[in-house]
């Protein structure tokens, strides 16, 4: 007997779909995961080993006789930084201190002092803004070890002996709509919004517009920062020609910004506790810049292209700068110091062009002909108040004090300073053996002209008109694959340092210095293996040294010789784990055998990601920072302590629907360690405290 059983038809219809709901949700679930590990790869922070070398074009690391490194775009949205000071942390060769009491931020590299004013911008100078940069219009930041005079031209402020740093701005190379908030300890909140499109019938229009703005207390008590940015670039790609409009506008405003603490002492103070703040409540930094490029490149043939490039920038800065002296190291007393007003305003114009030919197929040959033009003109004035009495660990605020001395138009400043840097450039490189051997040698005709205009009246002060012929030579062999081994040697041109404006440090305030020349030798290698990249550079730059002589004039005193060895790390160890790393031996010594105050003989980092195999979604981040002990003077009879801070972090990755999630949340400076992190500064025994423990999270969401 056959049982017959009539089903309701929602019933037969449920057992139906099964198969299907249940391969839905299976397709479903494996979509989510797929978002969830192609977000996770993309957000990976990395090191691109590649990078301009100016005049010779963007190259692969192993194709330079330099040691060259890229900080992307996603290191920076993954670490959150407040500035490029910040970014650049992540490099063992560099270290970041201020460049006097306001928040310019300088740089140390191979023991020379990096200025602001000679960070480039998509390969050209005087288009940075000089105090500080906002990270979130960069989409990488290259760094180029050692003198790059030939690569780059002379850059205007004088300094970037011991290395350059250029910075690409945001373009749009694939579609993205992102959106990011953000928190920072104590109570600094924020967002931003990145759009990129490519479009036409073959992706050869594209445009990216990102804007952010942050604002709050940090974790320093009483400081305020607050940054506002937007970023637009408009690029065309039709094959042989290619075009890219890169205009940007950064505002920031420092309040109560802690200063550097000078030392007037015969010991070292102990350093405060790590959130104290010693500034006086008024004062600030204020920074509004424009700033933009325009690029062009022509293919002639396939082995022949022609480029041109130009850039403009307007800077307006005033601040009431503060600092503080220390006299007594046992209690902290001393008096307020280099308490200021200064407004400065900025107006740069810089261009290149030049032509880039390859020849030959046996023996190949790569031809660079060119030259650039840099015009700025700053104007500013000054305002220095009296002295009064504080303390380091419980200072006393106080009202602006009355005027001790000044110079210039504070309403309407009128120009103080000129310049205009030309050169001509040309080079060849001649490979050998399938290029596996690459020889370059080069010639740039430098030429600076730089004025000088009193503050009294504006009348012209000093005029120097140099210029000088600056070669450079280059060996690239590659032995085995993966393998290459550089050497270089090369020689600048640099526009001189200017003295301090406070006459009770020189006697020439204010006062510019003739050009000066370096030479660098430098020998290294290059290995690629697995996933992992390693250089080793040991180098050696002599050039003259600038301090206050006898007579009290500020001029050039003796020499400075400085040599060194780094080397650095980076890649994929396993997969999931990625390692950004490297060590730094310095030794900087000035005439007479005394080390270079605020140079670190070591230097070590380690950045680590390990995206947990067994927790879809989730990267765990660790960074240490090392730095090596630091003479604070000339005389090397003062040194601050060598510190190390470690930071802990995660990232989780989630789909919500199609859209990629991603929660970041880190600590720096996880023992909230105190410590005196910099004693470079150019013109007195300054200190600069390191940052106290900050938490800081972000969520960002890519439609």
């Amino acid at each position: 007997m056959i049982l017959r059983y009539h089903l309701p038809a929602f019933v037969i219809a449920t057992a139906l779909a099964a198969p299907a709901i249940a391969q839905d949700a299976q397709t479903e679930a494996e979509t989510g995961e797929n978002i969830v590990v192609t977000a996770q790869r993309v957000n990976a922070s990395a090191v691109e080993n590649a990078g301009s070398a100016g005049v010779l074009g963007d190259k692969p690391a192993e194709d330079l006789p330099f040691a060259v490194r890229t900080y992307d775009e996603s290191l920076i949205l993954n670490q959150q930084p407040l500035s490029l000071g910040e970014v650049l942390e992540n490099d063992p060769t560099i270290r970041s201190s201020y460049a006097f009491g306001n928040a310019a931020e300088l740089f140390v590299s191979r023991g020379f002092a990096l200025f602001g004013d000679d960070i480039a911008t998509n390969g050209l100078y005087g288009i940075t803004p000089r105090q500080l940069v906002a990270p979130e219009l960069l989409g990488g930041v290259e760094v180029l070890g050692g003198a790059s005079a030939f690569l780059n031209g002379a850059a205007p402020g004088g300094s970037g002996i011991g290395g350059s740093v250029n910075l690409r701005l945001k373009r749009a190379e694939s579609d993205l709509t992102r959106v990011t908030a953000g928190f920072r300890e104590a109570s600094r909140f924020g967002g931003s919004v990145d759009v990129a499109r490519r479009f036409g019938d073959a992706d050869q229009f594209g445009v990216r517009v990102n804007g952010a703005y942050r604002d709050g207390e940090t974790a320093i008590d009483g400081e305020d920062r607050r940054t506002q940015v937007i970023g637009a670039s408009f690029d065309y790609d039709g094959g042989n020609l290619r075009a890219a409009l890169d205009l940007a506008y950064q505002g920031i405003r420092v309040d109560n910004l802690r200063p550097k603490v000078t030392i007037s002492s015969t010991a070292i103070p102990a350093v405060p506790e790590a959130d104290a703040n010693y500034a006086q409540d008024y004062t600030y930094t204020e920074l509004d810049e424009l700033f933009g490029t325009l690029s062009l490149e022509y293919d002639l043939a396939p082995n022949a292209m022609i480029y041109a490039k130009a850039g403009a920038r307007e800077g307006d800065e005033e601040g009431v700068y503060g600092g503080i002296t220390v006299t007594d190291a046992a209690t902290g007393d001393g008096t307020s110091g280099f308490h200021s007003y200064i407004p400065f305003k900025a107006s740069n114009q810089a261009v290149e062009a030049g032509l880039r030919v390859l020849l030959g197929s046996t023996i190949t040959q790569e031809i660079n002909f060119g030259g650039n033009m840099i015009w700025q003109e700053d104007r500013t004035a000054y305002d220095f108040y009296s002295a009064f009495p504080t303390n380091l660990y419980d200072p006393v605020q106080v009202s602006p004090q009355p005027t001790a001395f000044a110079g210039g138009d504070l309403d309407d400043p009128y120009p103080i300073a000129k310049r205009r840097l030309m050169s001509a450039f040309a080079s060849d490189t001649f490979g050998f053996f399938d290029d596996r051997v690459m020889l370059t040698g080069g010639l740039r005709l430098q030429a600076i002209r730089q004025e000088s205009y009193s503050y009294f009246g504006g009348s012209l002060d000093t005029r120097y008109d140099e210029n000088a012929v600056t070669p450079v030579v280059g060996l690239v062999v590659k032995p085995v694959s993966g393998l290459s081994l550089y050497a270089n040697r090369i020689e600048a041109l640099q526009q001189g340092p200017t003295a301090p404006l406070d006459p009770a440090l020189v006697s020439n305030p204010g006062t510019s210095l003739a050009p000066r020349k370096s030479t660098q030798y430098e020998v290294g290698g290059k290995v690629g293996f697995g996933g992992l990249f390693a250089t080793l550079a040991a180098y050696r730059i002599e050039r003259p040294g600038e301090g206050v002589l006898p007579s009290g004039e500020f001029g050039y005193l003796g020499d400075q010789r400085h040599q060194g060895i780094e080397f650095t790390l980076n890649g994929e160890v396993t997969p999931g784990l990625r390692l950004i790393s490297g060590v730094a031996y310095t030794d900087a010594d000035l005439q007479g055998g005394a080390s270079v105050p605020g140079v670190p003989e070591f230097a070590a980092n380690a950045d680590v990601e390990w995206d947990l195999p067994f927790v879809p979604g989730i990267t765990l981040t660790g960074h240490v920072v090392h730095t090596g002990e630091q003479f604070v003077d000339a005389a090397n009879t003062l040194e601050i302590d060598s510190w190390t801070v470690f930071d802990l972090g995660a990232r989780y990755v989630f789909a919500a629907g199609d859209v990629p999630v991603t929660l970041r949340v880190a600590v720096e400076n996880v023992a909230n360690e105190r410590y005196w992190a910099s004693a470079f500064d150019t013109f007195s025994n300054a200190l600069l405290q390191g940052r106290p423990r900050t938490v800081r999270a972000s969520i960002s969401a890519d439609f």
